[in-house]
């Protein structure tokens, strides 16, 4: 069972519907967490959502009581949250992406996906990670094509995913694609 946090974004249930071709799906709010359901899920999705990270801090305890022993996957709020989480910076863009898509390129030779593959993404964001971010096991895999924004990290150890982007969005040509990869993974 996937279990998919709902920030309270209007964008979950496109999320929900995307992950349900897989697997059952159980969404909660976010104010409402049913812990026995959490606790039996396999996979653990971050959904989107309004505002920083910081407006949410129950999602550290989730992630940090599972990290490393579910799959966490985190979706544009949710992928902000886990390098949050991480004690990485997250911070305001200069230009704001609210349906927009972007052309990402995966960067590194340890992705799921094979390096210098490029995807079109929906992006609807107004914070990103601020860089350099070093932490063992956690890997920048994929960036904006056009300004180098870090788009996409895995951490492969802990079983740990995200996406600046969100690949339910119609924007997103292969979404599918990229979350069954990784959901097999």
């Amino acid at each position: 069972m996937i279990y998919i946090i709902d920030h309270q974004d209007s964008f979950t249930w496109n999320v929900v519907h995307q992950f349900s071709q897989f697997d059952e799906v159980y969404c909660s709010n976010y104010f409402e967490i049913n812990q026995r359901l959490l606790d039996k899920s396999k996979v653990i999705i971050f959904s989107p959502g309004p505002g920083s990270p910081k407006d949410y801090p129950y999602t550290c305890k989730i992630y940090n009581n599972y990290k490393g022993r579910k799959k966490i996957i985190g979706i544009c709020l949710g992928y902000q949250h886990i390098l949050y989480c991480e004690k990485a910076k997250i911070v305001q863009q200069n230009r704001i992406f609210h349906g927009h898509q972007s052309s990402v390129t995966v960067t590194s030779n340890k992705s799921l996906f094979k390096k210098n593959s490029k995807f079109k993404v929906g992006r609807y964001h107004s914070l990103k990670l601020k860089e350099p971010f070093i932490k063992k096991n956690f890997e920048i895999t994929m960036r904006c094509s056009k300004t180098n924004v870090a788009m996409g990290f895995e951490n492969r150890k802990d079983n740990v995913y995200g996406f600046q982007f969100h690949p339910e969005s119609f924007l997103t040509t292969n979404g599918k694609i990229l979350i069954k990869k990784i959901l097999s993974a």
